[in-house]
């Protein structure tokens, strides 16, 4: 093959948006600007969506993957945003049930220090009652207190003598990239909407009354749209200047950084909650897989929006949260993987500390420009209604309540029975939980060619199958694209990736079209990115062997 072709190809695309005219653009292909895509164009509006880099290549694959309600926004009293996220959160188990998945949370209660004793017992049941009733029991489990036998056998390696008691309750794992992609590809596959990746908008189009009515690409494409929505996460300010240049900005970011290791260094079959010794705030702890995770920091930031890095502070940081209560502790040379994100918060509150910052979402109307800022990955689905909402107020037509509560994604169905007879469990599981009812795709794939039901990197459940398939189906542009974000190879096992990265490049070479030239250069430039991200982290290489 010479690239993908069909209706979610980006050649298609691009062809649809030089010759179509559309009702309304949207600048910014992370979680937002998807969901705004797919609210517009379910409400029967002609939708265009350009991303400049990749679908989710910002903070919407760089999240804490968690689909929650916020327990310590209980503690700032935003009572209001915590029930709005829970029933998100219930929209979302329903209308995406194969990548969306419930998983306990433990939160342990200290022997010493600041969690501990009975008020602080009492303290947590009140706010976890609250958090129940608030709309956490959708989700088919009310908490529970637990002994500190019942924690240790939730959460092997905890020290004993650190631990007095604790609380179970339950929230939601999903894995990021996959849920925007998915958003995408519905928007595109069932409800008629444009979608491109590697797409940049390089200035805002005006007609003779000076109303914005679309945008100039990078190429000089010139794309009509009645209205364009601003869903650029923390380059919303950017986009923001090529409309009003010079205006202040609205946006505070704050990088958040995870930690990956292997399950064996920390073998947790429940997800935990720590407090960070020394500071107000938590982390969580995310079994994943043969992984598990652990952050979030969150420190204000003011370097470059595209390549924020983990620094030896943040993997010190994270690290003394996690040995502050196990009994073997985890050093440097245990991370495999680590990412950063920006979250796009609110600079509302003028606070010092960006833990305090709203999370809440804003859209605002300027004429033919709708704006959304702020939120998070569980309410991406409201805010979109939301921005949508103002679209609507600005066309003067489409319909007026959005359809997105029960609007269920691409793949939701399931596969069909008798699907994975051919398929060992590991590996049917690992592809239901990432396809859901286009697992037998790929499953056909590595059926027709044993070399594709080989791993793609070594250490991994990713089949060659699942690099073609996005390749094909999914708008792969990149050997980034696919170990970072079709699978994520990157995050969970950065050196293994590394290893196989001139391997994987020539899988995707003819299904992309690539000259050896080309090969190589996609090749050489992931596992350079791969060295800037270990060394900007103070990491050594894991040991690890080239794939051939």
């Amino acid at each position: 093959m010479t690239g993908a072709t069909g209706p979610f190809s980006r050649a298609a695309a691009l062809d649809r948006l030089a010759s179509e005219q559309f009702d309304v653009l949207v600048v910014g292909g992370g979680i937002t600007g998807a969901g705004v895509a797919l609210d517009a164009a379910a409400r029967g509006l002609r939708t265009a969506l350009v991303e400049q880099r990749d679908f989710a290549s910002g903070t919407s694959s760089k999240s804490s993957k968690l689909v929650h309600g916020g327990l310590r926004y209980l503690q700032q009293r935003q009572f209001r945003l915590v029930r709005e996220n829970l029933v998100e959160r219930s929209r979302l188990l329903a209308n995406a049930p194969h990548l969306v998945h419930r998983i306990p949370f433990v939160l342990p209660l200290s022997r010493s220090g600041a969690m501990t004793g009975e008020a602080v017992a009492r303290s947590y049941s009140t706010a976890l009652w609250a958090y129940d009733l608030g709309g956490g029991l959708r989700i088919g489990h009310r908490h529970r207190r637990l002994s500190a036998g019942d924690v240790r056998a939730a959460l092997p390696s905890v020290r004993g003598d650190t631990i007095s008691s604790g609380f179970r309750y339950y929230d939601a794992f999903a894995d990021d990239a996959r849920l925007t992609l998915a958003v995408v590809r519905t928007a595109v596959l069932h409800h008629g909407a444009v979608a491109a990746n590697h797409t940049p908008v390089a200035g805002l189009v005006k007609d003779a009354t000076g109303r914005i009515a679309g945008a100039v690409l990078g190429d000089g494409t010139e794309v009509r749209a009645t209205v364009v929505v601003n869903a650029g996460g923390v380059w919303a300010d950017e986009i923001d200047a090529l409309h009003h240049p010079g205006r202040w900005p609205k946006l505070r970011p704050a990088k958040g950084i995870h930690l990956t290791v292997e399950r064996s260094r920390l073998p947790w079959p429940a997800a935990g909650v720590l407090p960070v010794p020394g500071d107000r705030r938590s982390i969580f702890v995310v079994p994943w897989g043969d992984r598990v995770y652990f952050g979030t920091t969150d420190t204000g930031y003011s370097g470059p929006l595209d390549d924020p890095q983990c620094t030896p502070a943040d993997v010190a940081y994270l690290l003394g949260a996690v040995n502050a209560v196990v009994t073997d502790p985890l050093s440097p040379a245990d991370v495999v993987g680590t990412w950063a994100g920006l979250r796009p918060l609110l600079d509302e509150a003028r606070s010092s500390r960006t833990a305090d910052l709203s999370r809440r979402h804003m859209v605002t109307t300027d004429g033919a420009v709708v704006t959304v800022t702020g939120g998070k990955l569980t309410t991406y689905r409201k805010m979109a209604a939301d921005a949508v909402d103002q679209v609507v107020a600005v066309l003067g037509r489409g319909h007026r309540r959005s359809p997105t509560r029960s609007l269920r994604l691409a793949g939701a169905g399931g596969p069909p029975p008798g699907w994975d007879l051919r398929l060992d469990a590991g590996t049917a599981a690992h592809l239901a939980s990432r396809y859901g009812a286009e697992a037998p795709a790929v499953a056909a794939l590595a059926a027709g060619d044993p070399d594709l039901a080989r791993p793609l990197v070594a250490g991994l459940a990713y089949l060659r199958a699942e690099a073609v398939h996005a390749a094909r189906t999914e708008m792969a542009q990149t050997l980034d694209d696919v170990l970072s974000r079709r699978t994520r190879a990157l995050i969970l096992a950065r050196d293994a990736s590394a290893a196989a990265a001139a391997d994987v490049a020539r899988l995707l070479a003819p299904e992309l079209g690539w000259t050896p030239a080309r090969t190589d250069q996609e090749a050489s430039a992931y596992v350079a990115a791969v060295g800037r991200e270990r060394a900007a982290a103070g990491l050594s290489p894991t040991p690890t062997c080239p794939q051939q």
